[in-house]
């Protein structure tokens, strides 16, 4: 059996942050366990690849929700990465860290180390922006890259009072403006290529891909290592300070029941046994629900640039020779946060302006494999921080039974609220002058719905997820209520500690990417910290 300091499950956005930051102190062993294969896939690479990962299950573990009642019992597609670097290997790569309020709310979960005065240095550090910043990641600025119909967007959002912000990461968040996001050169950026590529140089750090862990293993209260399956064997490694899951707000919280850390009433249903009774476990789960309004545009969209083959072969060109053109770019371009009514403390609606459609395939579950044959562009909203709560639990004591998701999407009527609000929204931008112009007729939802009823009820049969899952293993002070502390360690056993999005006590508002290594940064310090005071 292999020995090691740390084990870190997960080689995701979170594990490889770990990985490099925990392998930097040289006495330090440290294995890496990655369930997927390598990222180095040209469809990853390329940016504007991710939709084709979105359906491809070599790199995508591709979950299915249970039937919602919210959505009028539909299943939705939940991609999460199965692949080094995780879903930042294919997400949109949109980079922006949440409002300040979003990590007030933490502290008061845990305690003033998660509060925005708190995690604000902690995201500086990482970044590093085109300007020359020292951050190992880079964050790319796009207003000079923006397809041109992003400008009548903006200007069509300024119309109606909301201000222009040149970069969401700044003091001012608050804002309509274009997304940066996380390339390099003009390819994808994620914490694999930044953070773990270049420690795995070091002696100290091995790396296993495709390695399934099927159980954490105790010593008394303490982790003590892990089972996991690489090469058709079962093997065991020993953590001798800490087994560290970094598996993702699915696979943590999963493997934490599969271990006998649940509630105990889940762990009697299917014969395991109870190793700590942990209720929170998989509770308290979180999600951006969104909707796509579709426009057929007068002018040219992406659309016209990546459909037709001979301009496809084109912008592949441009891309091989330059790493310019639409394939290195995210087609979630504009966008921002706004506030729903003047009396909102903070912004509470997301906004997403794509300069591309997407009506022949399934926009709900985002299999995104070509765009229309028409000119086209999507408006799109989600609610910043929605107050619906979901679970998830095992339906299995096999390892390879996905778990059961219950979103429970808009199970409040303040998240029922946001929709009203939302709709409306996207449609009155759509009909102010700028963007007005440009537009030809509104495709999807029609018209023809007019009514709050009929576009609630439109809301509840298109909308989908936008891949934001969080909370399932929350921090708090409350062993009750969350599952680690404000040092992310599981409440009630020791050697045992969750850094992932996970951890979230709250969503934060916006995407959820640049909150996880900011936790993943904050939590590689708190277990150096730890270690060094032992």
């Amino acid at each position: 059996m292999d020995s090691f300091d740390y084990i870190i499950v997960g080689g995701g956005t979170a594990g490889c942050v770990l990985a490099n930051r925990l392998s930097a102190r040289s006495r330090n062993r440290v294995l890496l366990l990655e369930a997927g294969g390598s990222d180095r896939r040209f469809w990853i690479r390329v940016p504007i690849g991710y939709g084709r990962t979105y359906n491809d299950p070599r790199v995508n573990w591709m979950y299915e929700t249970e039937p919602d009642p919210g959505l009028n019992g539909v299943r939705s597609f939940w991609p999460r990465g199965k692949v080094l670097g995780g879903s930042g290997s294919i997400n949109a790569m949109v980079y922006v860290r949440g409002q300040p309020a979003d990590f007030d709310d933490w502290a008061a979960y845990t305690d003033a180390g998660w509060s925005w005065d708190g995690v604000r240095p902690v995201f500086e550090a990482l970044e590093n922006r085109t300007d020359g910043a020292p951050g190992r990641l880079r964050v790319t600025d796009m207003n000079p890259m923006a397809h041109p119909l992003c400008q009548a967007y903006l200007r069509a959002c300024e119309s109606l009072g909301y201000r222009y912000t040149p970069d969401f990461n700044s003091a001012q968040s608050e804002g309509v403006g274009i997304y940066p996001v996380t390339t390099r050169g003009g390819l994808r950026e994620s914490t694999a290529s930044a953070y773990l590529r270049p420690a795995l140089a070091r002696a100290n750090l091995v790396l296993k891909l495709r390695a399934l862990v099927r159980q954490i293993e105790f010593e008394g209260p303490r982790a003590s290592g892990v089972r996991y399956l690489w090469h058709g064997r079962l093997q065991r490694a020993q953590a001798a300070r800490a087994v560290i899951l970094s598996a993702g707000s699915i696979n943590s919280p999963q493997l934490l029941q599969l271990s006998g850390i649940a509630d105990p009433a889940l762990l009697a249903r299917y014969g395991i046994p109870l190793r700590q009774a942990a209720p929170a476990v998989g509770r308290n789960l979180q999600d951006h629900l969104g909707i796509n309004y579709v426009y057929r545009s007068r002018v040219p969209t992406l659309n016209d640039e990546l459909y037709p083959l001979r301009r496809k072969i084109r912008a592949g060109i441009e891309f091989l020779l330059r790493r310019r053109g639409p394939l290195s770019m995210s087609v979630n371009q504009g966008g921002g946060f706004i506030r729903s009514s003047a009396d909102q403390p903070a912004a509470d609606l997301q906004l997403y302006f794509n300069p591309a459609s997407y009506t022949s395939t399934r926009t709900r579950n985002r299999r995104l494999m070509n765009p229309d044959a028409f000119p086209g562009v999507l408006l799109s909203f989600n609610s910043c921080r929605p107050t619906s709560r979901g679970h998830l639990a095992i339906r299995s004591a096999d390892p390879d039974t996905p778990p059961s998701i219950f979103p429970n999407y808009l199970s409040t009527e303040r998240d029922v609220a946001d929709v009203r609000l939302g709709v409306r929204l996207l449609r009155t931008i759509a009909a102010t002058p700028p963007l007005a112009a440009l537009i030809e007729c509104e495709i999807q939802p029609g018209v023809q719905l007019q009514s709050d009823q009929e576009l609630l009820a439109d809301f509840r049969q298109r909308a989908g997820s936008v891949f934001h899952p969080v909370g399932t293993c929350a921090m708090g002070n409350d062993p009750v209520r969350a599952v680690v502390d404000a040092r992310l360690r599981v409440h009630g056993l020791a050697g045992l500690r969750v850094v992932d999005a996970s951890v979230f006590p709250s969503i934060t508002s916006g995407n959820t990417n640049a909150p996880v290594m900011m936790v993943a940064e904050r939590g590689a310090a708190m277990i150096l910290a730890d270690e060094a005071g032992a």
